[in-house]
């Protein structure tokens, strides 16, 4: 067989990919096949299993069960050396004692490559940085040292690069900046990323996919869009966004919609959008769908009338509502500030309304809370 860091190309495949610690299984039988040239995100609260799922593709770490492959060369045993695999971590690991130029120009020279000057060249005009080669890691700033850290890692065109919580050490403004870079980067040299972090945002920003993990499982992948608008989880529901989530109960079964009875009020969902495996459901709407309208002004569609403002914060683009229902629940309204609305205050009295195709209906037995608690905790 020849050489896999060089050889290998292809999608990258997972086929019952399981890492039990003792009695703790931190992933559990994973079937996953991350398309050739995408940009994928594992995106799941501390101690789901994506840092130990990356660590396995890395060769960091060997599976208990499974393999993975990238195309049809198998790596699920292969020293990590001779994967096709380059990983840029969140402490960007560069030789303090090398220039940027030879930090750069390591893998290459350890691969026998004597001429290095052309390719190195390349990848630091790709992160737009070839004015620091001579400089040494010490003297440049975060930002630089990351995007150092990702030449280095693309300059020996692995098939795969994974990215483990890579903007975790930088500030938020220089952290959206290198989301918008690292996806240009990708899109400009075609490999394939798979990034994994506990950052939403992050992972919505910059993956064509996302897989969001939990328990070692994954609960669920798909687009961001689609991630976001149809979630079919609670968990997903919470962990991406915010989710006002009302316990309900199914009337009737209609072609396209099912009518639903919310405390005694009774709502449209498009059957579609529906996940409940009986008559209990969960009813999800997300906070910017609603509308939030003094009572008794007239309105349309989805109507869950007698609520009162128990909070209000203005948070510049929008103006973010806590609504305390007659059933008691608390519900989130975002509102944009357009001007479209009189300000509200705490203590009015208000009505709620959405489309009601905003609308999506979870398993009425699962957990409402869950995922809404876990993301305060970044390291796994």
């Amino acid at each position: 067989m020849g050489d896999a860091s060089t050889s290998a190309k292809g999608d990258l495949k997972l086929s019952n990919l399981t890492k039990s610690f003792g009695d703790f299984v931190a992933v559990d039988n994973l079937d996953l096949v991350i398309p050739e040239g995408s940009f994928f995100a594992l995106l799941g609260p501390s101690g789901c299993g994506k840092t130990t799922t990356l660590r396995m593709i890395a060769g960091l770490e060997e599976p208990t069960a499974g393999s993975i492959h990238v195309g049809s060369t198998d790596i699920t045993y292969e020293r990590p050396y001779k994967r096709p695999v380059n990983t840029v971590f969140q402490n960007y690991a560069l030789f303090p004692h090398l220039s940027i130029f030879e930090n750069v120009a390591f893998g290459l020279r350890r691969r026998g490559i004597k001429d290095v000057k052309e390719q190195v060249d390349k990848v630091l005009d790709l992160v737009e940085l070839p004015h620091l080669a001579e400089r040494k890691p010490n003297q440049l700033s975060g930002g630089q040292q990351q995007r150092i850290a990702v030449a280095r890692a693309i300059v020996n065109r692995p098939a795969l690069l994974l990215l483990d919580e890579p903007l975790g050490a930088l500030d938020l403004k220089l952290r959206r900046q290198m989301q918008i870079e690292l996806k240009w980067i990708q899109t400009e040299i075609g490999l394939t990323f798979v990034h994994v972090t506990h950052d939403q945002e992050e992972a919505m920003t910059m993956a064509d996919t996302i897989a969001v993990m939990n328990e070692g499982r994954i609960e669920q992948m798909g687009s961001p869009a689609d991630l976001y608008d149809n979630p079919k989880t609670t968990f997903v529901a919470n962990f991406l966004g915010q989710s006002n989530l009302i316990k309900g109960s199914i009337e009737s079964n209609g072609a396209e919609s099912l009518v639903v009875n919310l405390f005694g009020q009774k709502i449209g969902v498009p059957r579609a959008r529906s996940s409940a495996k009986d008559s209990s459901i969960l009813v999800g709407i997300r906070p910017e769908k609603l509308r939030i309208l003094p009572e008794g002004e007239s309105t349309h569609g989805n109507i869950l009338p007698g609520g009162v403002i128990s909070d209000v914060s203005y948070i510049g683009v929008s103006t973010q509502y806590q609504v305390e229902m007659p059933w008691g629940q608390e519900l989130m309204v975002f509102e944009q500030n357009d001007d479209g609305i009189a300000p509200l205050d705490k203590g009015d009295r208000v009505t709620l309304s959405w489309e009601p195709i905003f609308t999506f209906g979870l398993d009425g037995r699962e957990d409402a809370t869950a995922g809404s608690e876990v993301h305060v905790d970044e390291e796994e």
